[in-house]
């Protein structure tokens, strides 16, 4: 930023974040060159001490960690990945179902449900969420749908293995018409999380804030937002620890890691990660901008570490404020009238190249991001596999469950589309 105030000069160990992002180049989708196990530089941590799990968590920026990827850190995108990608994996598609639109497990099951009864972690809570959008529902209809879900390190071996018991946050991506709708609502405005200190500056999406602030009285399931959910779970957790270690970690992919970010705002600037003493860090995948300038500043400020996993060829992780951003506050400072109204991403870039088809489905999927980072180092055989099999498959599969389906609020494919195009349009323009 070339404002006097940017965030790297309120904080100096931000100024090398930009220079350490990893483009995992693929040619044709081709092979990652810097994700290779073999280095110049000697490893810059080692795994047995509190200090390296700081800097895994994020303490230091990831500085040295990202480019290239270091295995510990690697191994740690993946974890939290698959926590998010559990979201998927338990969501009910079927219309039939009585648990439609929520998830098809019970809390005790869900991760054994979706190949992670190993993790060492067990949900203590799901979470729903409710775009405040008018639109019209079946009578009596609960417009809350199932967002994700709070689960806890129990395992004494796995607490061991990262140093401190772990409250883990995952969501999931943008599913039902009424989320679609929500993320074309790009206009910013004031978070005011806070009433004792509203922080006008900082301002983020207005359709995030709704999903993120809105409730539904008529849901049997939710009690409250989306918001009042989490800080209450996460405030109890951290309550019944006193005497342990500590550490919260939010995770998401797409709309799902603008929540992440916001509940990684909140929590902090409320004080209720013990005011700073439990760290607080964000893995997004895909996820696109969620506020301004001064949303950013005061994430950096409070101590947020986010780490952002984005594919170049994903429009998604440019909106909104596909004119409107970086670029813009740093030409006309994001402290500036001007610039409080640019969109600017937050953390440090972990940069994917792994897709040129134009099929959005193909260049933000969750699990191609995962598989890519997972089966590293990587060679063209492999490459050629995932996307001439994986990767069309998954969208075949899911251009398949849309067919079957004539409700609007699952996957309504053809809808999808042309909200798509129109939500582009509106944020590119940066209304």
């Amino acid at each position: 930023m070339a404002s006097a105030s940017s965030p790297s000069t309120l904080n100096p160990v931000l100024a090398h974040q930009h220079k350490h992002k990893a483009k995992l180049a693929t040619s044709n989708l081709i092979v990652p060159q810097n994700l290779t196990a073999s280095s110049t530089k000697p490893d810059p941590i080692r795994p047995n001490s509190s200090s390296v799990r700081r800097e895994i968590q994020g303490s230091g920026n990831w500085e040295h960690l990202v480019n290239p990827l270091n295995p510990l850190l690697r191994s740690e995108i993946i974890r939290y990945g698959e926590f998010v990608s559990a979201c998927y994996k338990s969501f009910d598609f079927d219309p039939k179902s009585k648990r439609y639109l929520n998830c098809k497990y019970g809390k005790k099951s869900m991760l054994s449900s979706t190949g992670m009864a190993s993790s060492g972690y067990e949900v203590t809570k799901y979470i729903y969420a409710t775009p405040d959008i008018a639109v019209p529902t079946q009578p009596g209809a609960c417009s809350a749908r199932w967002i994700g879900y709070v689960a806890v390190s129990t395992d004494e071996e796995e607490n061991f293995g990262i140093g401190r018991k772990d409250i883990v946050v995952a969501f999931r991506g943008t599913v039902t018409y009424t989320e679609w709708i929500a993320n074309m609502m790009s206009s910013l405005t004031p978070a005011r999380f806070d009433p004792n200190d509203p922080k006008p500056d900082v301002r983020v999406e207005s359709g995030f804030l709704s999903l993120y602030t809105s409730s539904d009285s008529t849901c049997r399931f939710s009690q409250g937002s989306c918001r009042e959910q989490l800080l209450s779970e996460v405030s109890r957790i951290i309550n019944n620890c006193k005497t342990e270690e500590l550490s919260i970690t939010l995770a998401g992919h797409s709309m799902g890691s603008s929540l992440a970010l916001l509940l990684g705002y909140d929590i902090p600037k409320l004080g209720l990660n013990r005011n700073g003493a439990v760290p607080v860090t964000v893995y997004s995948f895909r996820g696109p901008r969620v506020g301004n300038h001064g949303f950013k500043r005061r994430c950096e400020e409070l101590g947020v570490k986010v780490l952002r996993a984005v594919n170049v060829n994903d429009p998604v992780t440019k909106l909104p404020g596909f004119l409107l951003n970086e670029k813009v506050a740093r030409v006309v400072g994001g402290e500036s009238w001007y610039g409080s109204y640019c969109y600017v991403h937050v953390g440090v870039e972990l940069e994917l190249d792994f897709f040129s088809m134009e099929n959005p489905a193909c260049v933000h999927d969750l699990d191609t991001y995962i598989e890519l980072i997972k089966s590293c180092p990587y060679n063209k055989t492999r490459a050629k596999d995932l996307k001439g099999v994986e990767v069309v498959s998954k969208v075949r599969e899911l251009m398949s469950r849309g067919k079957k389906t004539n409700i609007v609020d699952a996957w309504p494919w053809s809808w999808m589309h042309a909200a798509r195009q129109v939500g582009d349009l509106v944020q590119s323009l940066g209304f």
